[in-house]
């Protein structure tokens, strides 16, 4: 996720680089056909551009707007998680009493942590259980082998053991049914991460800007026939600067959980979660926060 930073230059350029070079190579082909051809083209009135330019700006907007939708969506889903980890917690340090309590509440505190940790890794198409063996014993991780959903085996071996725990008599139906509740939430909100990540925002629609928008440089390059290169070129690659990067962002925006700069800090909430609970668990070894890489944090 970005920061609040400056954001340096060179992220900036290189994310138009290439659209940068095709205005720049559509501006001198453009400036010197109408050069050669000028008593066979007819006059292009910059109104033309102008209400092009506006519907490029009316289509920037809906785009931004969708993709913001669904980068905001991606962050409640993980501030549920971080609320629901906390919550799944106390309720177990509440209800499970016993000489073995301690014990079985901190090897499920920590396959939630593990949790979290696993389904951002697999939102971002990373190995799933990279840096998980600290929080999993070696029966969890030999009992995950067989699931190609890592984090939905990690919420089933929780739940499995809430109710071996209730079949003993520890905790009653109705407890029982309070952190089931919570489990579904977790599952819920694994869901709903899923489903954003999935679904892809059409594709034909981003070809179509871009081609509204090369369409747009060529007319206003041949409105600009009279205008001297040196100060048409510059002029062409401003105008279109701001298009390409409005549309880039929102291109980045809806996707959150593509292992950009610009995606949801999963590893930076699921680290934040970790501390919450070692914390609750009165442990020792609890780790900092994560800090930015620079302009971003992941």
């Amino acid at each position: 996720m970005l920061i609040d930073k400056r954001l340096p230059f060179s992220y900036i350029f290189f994310k138009v680089k290439y659209e940068m070079l095709i205005v720049f190579a559509l501006g001198i082909i453009i400036h010197f056909l109408t050069e050669e051809f000028f008593t066979y083209l007819p006059d292009m009135p910059l109104t033309i551009a102008t209400f092009l330019g506006t519907a490029i700006s009316v289509l920037l907007s809906f785009k931004m707007s969708q993709s913001y939708d669904r980068w905001w969506e991606a962050r409640k889903v993980w501030g549920a998680i971080v609320n629901d980890s906390r919550s799944f917690v106390l309720q177990l340090q509440a209800f499970i009493t016993g000489d073995n309590a301690p014990a079985e509440i901190k090897i499920m505190a920590y396959r939630q942590i593990a949790w979290c940790y696993s389904l951002g890794q697999a939102l971002r198409g990373l190995p799933p259980l990279e840096n998980c063996d600290e929080f999993l014993s070696d029966t969890d991780m030999a009992a995950l082998k067989h699931h190609s959903n890592k984090h939905l085996g990690i919420l089933q071996l929780n739940v499995l053991q809430v109710k071996e725990i209730h079949k003993k008599g520890v905790i009653s139906d109705y407890l029982h049914a309070q952190i089931n509740t919570t489990c579904v939430k977790f599952s819920d909100s694994m869901g709903m991460a899923e489903r954003i990540n999935n679904t892809v925002f059409p594709t034909t629609y981003r070809l179509y800007l871009h081609f509204t928008i090369y369409l747009f440089v060529i007319i206003l390059s041949v409105g600009l026939k009279n205008v001297m290169l040196a100060y048409e070129i510059p002029l062409l690659m401003i105008v279109s600067l701001v298009f390409f990067l409005l549309e880039k962002t929102a291109y980045h925006m809806q996707d959150p959980f593509r292992n950009r700069p610009t995606d949801t800090s999963m590893t930076q909430i699921a680290r934040t979660i970790e501390i919450n609970i070692k914390q609750l668990l009165n442990e020792n070894d609890v780790p900092e926060p994560l800090k930015p890489e620079s302009y971003y944090v992941m």
